[in-house]
């Protein structure tokens, strides 16, 4: 398949410090593309580069053919932006309410009136199973339904790839498997492209189709969950090992779960 989002010859520097040295990625569309690594290796700065909230020092990110530049020229109002970026802890704002938390994309990136901001963010708190939580602050709610208002503040665009910086960060066992599972629920029905970082291994793989490794400023493993299996005595097989794949969980008994 025609990848939806390609990124070639990726870099970004801090510094002296190479984070990103050359990542060369290929995204299906309508699909969910994890990206692991260790800590510090560049992954959140990778969806900061595809969402333009930094500025990459080389290469090329391109969507559905086009270069981002261009594309986000061309984009009509009605197709939705290009990205949108689900943040780590959410990121709402205490003093909004779930609704307007969720509203706030409309009413400061597009001309919507006010009914049609109120019609849309309604159908999306139904969507969600918040439609009585509308009213209350982000203190007032659960963890899962703080994760859930900030996946619709995420989506009330109607984005074509939505980039999830660590999603289950703060969340314990049984809610991080909700969070995964509402992302491929919202998937399946929205329809948009997710690429997920996450430190959740393997818990993560059952909801991705492709896994990228990132090391070393280059994504040196890309492929699906099921063939991290055979890869075995290489630097990847130690990182898995260290992430204490699956708490006992070995890369073989994943790939026969698939």
């Amino acid at each position: 398949m025609e990848a939806f989002l390609k990124i070639r010859g990726l870099k970004k520097h801090f510094g002296d410090k190479r984070v990103l040295d050359g990542v060369d990625l290929d995204v299906a569309p309508a699909s969910v593309t994890t990206i692991i690594g260790k800590s510090g290796t560049g992954k959140s700065v990778l969806l900061k580069c595809i969402a333009s909230l930094l500025t990459p020092d080389g290469g090329t990110i391109e969507l559905d053919g086009q270069a981002i530049s261009k594309t986000r020229r061309s984009t009509s109002e009605e197709a939705g932006p290009l990205f949108s970026y689900m943040f780590q802890n959410n990121a709402l704002f205490d003093s909004l309410t779930a609704f307007d938390n969720i509203a706030l994309p409309l009413r400061e990136a597009t001309r919507l009136n006010t009914g049609e901001i109120d019609q849309r963010v309604g159908a999306m708190l139904d969507q969600l199973e918040l439609s009585e939580s509308g009213g209350s602050y982000p203190g007032e709610l659960s963890g899962g339904m703080k994760k859930r208002v900030a996946l619709g503040r995420a989506l009330i665009t109607k984005p074509q790839v939505v980039l999830f910086d660590e999603p289950t960060t703060g969340l314990d066992p049984v809610r991080k498997f909700s969070v995964f599972e509402m992302i491929a629920d919202y998937r399946a029905r929205f329809g948009f492209t997710a690429l997920v970082v996450s430190h959740d291994i393997p818990e993560v793989f059952e909801i991705s189709d492709q896994v990228a490794w990132l090391d070393e400023g280059l994504i040196k493993f890309f492929g699906k969950p099921e063939a991290l299996g055979a890869d075995a005595q290489t630097a990847l097989s130690g990182f898995l090992d260290k992430a204490k794949f699956g708490r006992g969980t070995s890369p073989e008994q994943i790939s026969n779960k698939k």
